[in-house]
């Protein structure tokens, strides 16, 4: 079944339910749902995809595309509508602006859901439960374990700059010593040259650069400091879409293509 007859079908579902009720033609117009983002993404013919490209294993520049988690299911969402997916480039300094500016529809990378965002756009229903984790060099593993532990003068924290690692280390660390470093892609290797002591990110990315950068552990990612869950941003008030989303997210769990494109990138 195709896209247009779905909605065809709910079209007409809902005129069936306006006659069962008695409703006049001007009355159902007047209480019709606005036009939904879905409308001018299928006239269009693509769907425009917000994405950091800095976030491994979610989102990640590499060979003039992207690959990722998020990538391969913002590819399976497009397919779904009936259309191209479309990468947009952004930073997470950036990421809500550009969002709600209107540069894309939908916004996917490792995207933790929080207030400030949640009061300027809408959330898919969580696909992860990802909370921070440490993840420092191997000699240093046992010296943090606790937020305490970590929180000391001596201790360097390095943080990307615009996230929600910067706004948890900022929250967190009132003692240590919390240093911006701008390329979260080469991030984890200033903590293997010495240059930074630890850094506190998703518990699914720690345990990725664990395996990527040898030297470095991720400190106890299955127990995290923070509980926290992981959305796709969508346009505020749209509920057409929202539904749409948060379906064929289901859809993509209950079929078991999530956990296919999981394991690529993270087993």
């Amino acid at each position: 079944m195709t896209t247009k007859t779905t909605f065809h079908g709910l079209k007409l579902a809902a005129l069936s339910l306006a006659a069962g009720l008695g409703l006049t033609a001007a009355a159902l117009a007047q209480t019709a749902a606005p036009a939904s983002q879905l409308d001018t993404i299928q006239s269009r013919g693509h769907l425009l995809i917000c994405t950091t490209g800095d976030y491994k294993p979610f989102t990640l520049a590499k060979d003039g595309g992207y690959e990722g988690i998020d990538i391969e299911l913002g590819k399976s969402l497009a397919k779904a509508i009936g259309v191209e997916p479309r990468f947009v480039a952004t930073k997470w300094g950036d990421l809500l602006n550009d969002f709600t500016s209107g540069k894309c529809d939908i916004a996917m990378g490792g995207i933790s859901v929080t207030l400030d965002r949640q009061k300027r756009a809408f959330f898919s229903t969580p696909y992860m439960v990802n909370g921070k984790a440490p993840i420092a060099r191997c000699a240093d593993k046992d010296k943090f374990q606790t937020i305490a532990d970590i929180d000391k003068p001596e201790t360097r924290v390095i943080v990307n700059p615009g996230g929600t690692n910067e706004r948890f280390a900022r929250a967190n660390f009132k003692q240590a010593k919390i240093e911006v470093y701008p390329d979260n892609v080469t991030i984890f290797a200033q903590i293997l040259a010495g240059k930074a002591d630890i850094m506190v990110a998703e518990s699914i990315e720690t345990k990725v650069q664990e395996k990527a950068n040898p030297g470095l552990c991720a400190i106890n990612p299955d127990e995290p400091l923070q509980f926290g869950e992981m959305g796709y941003l969508l346009p505020r008030g749209d509920m057409t879409f929202k539904a749409f989303v948060d379906q064929w997210l289901h859809l993509a769990k209950a079929t078991g293509e999530f956990g296919k494109i999981y394991d690529q990138f993270v087993r």
